[in-house]
């Protein structure tokens, strides 16, 4: 089993999500000994955003490519590779603003290329991460129903355009709401991962 892990916040060993994501990573390599593990933490080494010359670099031929544009290029295909390579993803998204952390929307952009990750058929766009298994830890300072939860539809349909149409979003809510009920959030993870891995 390949897992790669992708960590998005910017509270480094304070970090609820990350919590979450090595846990379920631990019990992920528990369960499969001869596991491997890739890690990357985008708050502290971001991917570079999307930007016009990125842009340009990616609708440029590759033989035609500048080596600084075939430099940019490179970084999006390790990206690609990575996830290509991987059986499970497990993603730290923690809850900035109703969204995810830019960090994180940055690797999105990233290992989104058609043609290579997706593509467009006569009946719509086929994703081509297939075959994987996605866990999401999600970290939140309230508590946010299924119905008013703004974060996990966003991610949900990035993940389902790619082809990673199977994921399990696990959630640790309450975290800013006092000592209490952060508690309490932060046992409903650990029971929602037994759960999912039992």
């Amino acid at each position: 089993m390949n897992i790669l892990q992708i960590t998005s916040s910017l509270r480094g060993a304070d970090s609820e999500s990350t919590r979450v994501t090595n846990s379920i990573v631990a019990k992920l390599v528990a369960a499969n000994p001869g596991a491997t593990v890739v890690s990357r933490d985008l708050a502290r080494d971001p991917h570079p955003q999307l930007d016009e010359a990125a842009l340009g670099a990616l609708f440029t031929p590759a033989a035609s490519r500048s080596a600084e544009q075939a430099a940019r290029v490179a970084l999006d295909d390790a990206l690609i590779a990575q996830v290509q390579a991987a059986d499970v993803v497990v993603i730290g998204a923690p809850m900035y603003n109703f969204g995810i952390p830019v960090q994180l929307k940055s690797w999105f952009d990233a290992i989104a290329r058609a043609g290579v990750t997706f593509r467009y058929t006569e009946t719509g766009p086929e994703g081509l991460l297939k075959g994987k298994k996605v866990f999401v830890a999600t970290a939140r300072g309230g508590i946010y129903p299924a119905e008013a939860d703004p974060q996990v539809p966003f991610v949900r349909m990035l993940l389902n355009f790619l082809g990673m149409t199977d994921h399990s979003f696990i959630h640790s809510p309450a975290q800013s709401m006092g000592p209490e009920a952060s508690a309490k959030g932060r046992a409903e993870a650990d029971a929602t991962i037994e759960a999912a891995l039992a």
